[in-house]
């Protein structure tokens, strides 16, 4: 992943295979794919790895039991299949996640449910307790053969109450199911990457690089860190870039042959709530509910906060969208509607964040019946250009599968073969992992001689991936990074083996120090300076990158300067009541 070489690589060399366009989680599946078979294949990112959708999902690594309603069989059973490969496979970051659902009639939904299987109706309803059996009875059927989770469970109302007592007093019943979710989605993604990296000499990566076509039907990639430009030839192009493939076949294609609209992406944006009363009501599962107006909405703990989300609401500009003010209000409403006696307000959002679902274009009216399956288009070029193979839709859990899919249309369009199959590769951190943590954590501390808690934390952040992070801590000296669990020796490993190029690349994606809410001034300035250390930054550069970033959390994820200050303050404060206590 070092930039100087795999620039100096393709002005040596600008043949490649395949150019996938588009470092989210899909494209990084295909890259991936690709390189374990051997292709010499180049991914090309406009801004960071997993940094779009594929850090604005909602944490879950689930079936889609909502999409049965519209008939969507085959993308619930390919969804589950992964899911229960991705708990094999990630088990370091993707875990069982009890699901709850509150029921509060037995009959309703039904001949809407009907209806709009049947394709006679649109308009989205309430379900009661025989559509919520019925969708979780083919849930368990779809999984019967793996058996890797309980089946679904009805419980009363006074059984439910006495689990869940700040849920809303007018449910009649509960439905309890399990699904997964994940921990460091944007950290498996750089793993994924690093695999295919490290597997074939000729599989390169470039994050904050552009791909443009000139007057000739040439193609360059541009270096957007300093400028430079290099041509590159591919065998065949992969637009993998989601919400934005429209924008990117403009500049693909010559302005006289662009491929119709292919994307009609919906914006879902989620908070991150730091309320110990909230998270104690959930009782260590997500709550799966429908809002008075039938939208499905979650909440569930996630990393020592709770996560709640979301919304579905059209848009045709991914660059810019942020979760707004009407959604904030939205989605606390709709707290306040499934958990009446928890108060939960503004002052408690930690984080936000919203990100475009990469939906096929379609003209539907209601959002929630646009299908969320994913297939592949093979543009044919003009006359000496690549064919374009565009990713069309997909979700998070089927990145694999898509990858794989995409992979194997090139594959065929190459005249090549597949190699290696994925469905049993474990990723990253999840190889070797230890049925006996403690074991393995006890025999880490003593190798490094990092302490038994610090191991543990880097277990939970990287899986056995630790050990490589822990030897490089205990390489030299360390010291802490202020009021935080993070050290300055592990912000440096990552800056310099994970393509860290902006402040954001480092608080927001490669770390959860943002996501979580413990991100604060002292933090960000700490970061900042082994950042501006390693890429030699003057001081100009240094306020430039420090003010970007600061931009970036109030615009984009509803942190102001004056909050992160704020947190500074808190923190000392409470280390100064420890201290005296002590």
């Amino acid at each position: 992943m070092k930039r100087k070489e795999t620039l100096d690589g393709l002005r040596r060399s600008p043949k490649v295979d395949v150019c996938v366009v588009g470092g989210g989680i899909n494209g990084i599946s295909v890259f991936r794919e690709l390189a374990l078979q051997g292709l010499s294949v180049l991914l090309v990112e406009k801004h960071d790895y997993c940094s779009g959708a594929s850090a604005a999902l909602s944490r879950m690594v689930h079936g889609g039991l909502r999409y049965l309603e519209n008939g969507e069989f085959r993308l619930v059973q390919e969804s589950l299949v992964e899911r229960d490969r991705l708990l094999r496979n990630a088990p370091h970051y993707v875990a069982p996640l009890p699901t709850t659902v509150p029921v509060f009639d037995i009959f309703s939904g039904l001949g809407n449910g009907i209806a709009r299987f049947l394709g006679l109706t649109r308009r989205p309803s309430r379900r009661g307790a025989i559509v919520i059996k019925a969708g979780l009875g083919i849930y368990d059927f779809l999984t019967r053969k793996r058996a890797l989770m309980p089946r679904h469970q009805f419980r009363g109302r006074r059984t439910t109450l006495e689990k869940w007592p700040a849920l809303n007093p007018n449910i009649m019943s509960s439905a309890t199911y399990f699904d997964a979710w994940v921990s460091h989605p944007e950290r498996l993604g750089i793993e994924l990457l690093q695999d295919g990296l490290t597997e074939h000499p000729g599989a390169r990566a470039l994050n904050y690089a552009e791909i443009r076509r000139d007057e000739d039907g040439g193609y360059w990639v541009t270096d957007r860190v300093d400028g430079t430009a290099v041509a590159v030839e591919p065998g065949l192009v992969i637009n993998a870039t989601g919400g934005w493939i429209d924008i990117t076949n403009k500049l693909l294609f010559s302005p006289e042959t662009p491929p119709g609209p292919l994307m009609g992406g919906t914006k879902g944006s989620h908070l991150i709530i730091d309320n110990a009363a909230l998270r104690e009501a959930l009782a260590g599962h997500m709550i799966y509910y429908e809002n008075e107006d039938g939208r499905i909405c979650i909440l569930f703990p996630y990393l020592g906060k709770v996560l709640v989300g979301s919304t579905d609401i059209r848009t045709d500009d991914p660059e810019s969208v942020r979760c707004e003010a009407d959604e904030r209000d939205y989605i606390l409403q709709s707290l306040a509607f499934v958990l009446p006696h928890v108060e939960v307000g503004p002052q408690d959002i930690v984080f936000q964040f919203a990100g475009v679902r990469p939906l096929p274009a379609s003209s539907d009216s209601i959002t929630g019946r646009i299908p969320r399956d994913h297939f592949c288009s093979l543009v044919e070029p003009a006359a000496g250009n690549p064919p374009v193979l565009c990713m069309i839709g997909g979700k998070w859990t089927t990145f694999r599968s898509f990858g794989a899919l995409a992979a194997d249309m090139a594959l065929d369009r190459l005249g090549r073969s597949r190699q290696v199959e994925t469905t049993e590769r474990r990723i990253g951190g999840g190889r070797g992992f230890p049925t006996d943590v403690a074991a393995w954590l006890s025999e880490l501390a003593a190798r490094t001689g990092v302490a038994p808690d610090r191991s543990a934390q880097l277990f939970a952040r990287y899986g056995t991936q630790a050990e490589i992070v822990a030897s490089f801590i205990a390489a030299e000296p360390d010291a802490p990074v202020p009021q935080s669990s993070f050290s300055e020796r592990e912000l440096l490993f990552l800056i310099r083996n994970e393509a860290v190029e902006h402040l954001d690349d480092l608080l927001l994606r490669r770390t959860t120090l943002a996501v979580t809410g413990e991100l604060s001034l002292e933090m960000t300035d700490t970061a900042l300076d082994l950042l501006a250390m390693e890429k030699q930054w003057v001081p100009t550069q240094r306020a430039f990158e420090r003010s970007r970033f600061l931009t970036q959390l109030r615009d984009r994820h509803g942190l102001s300067e004056g909050m992160l200050a704020a947190r500074n303050q808190k923190r000392s404060k409470e280390c100064d009541t420890t201290a005296r206590s002590g």
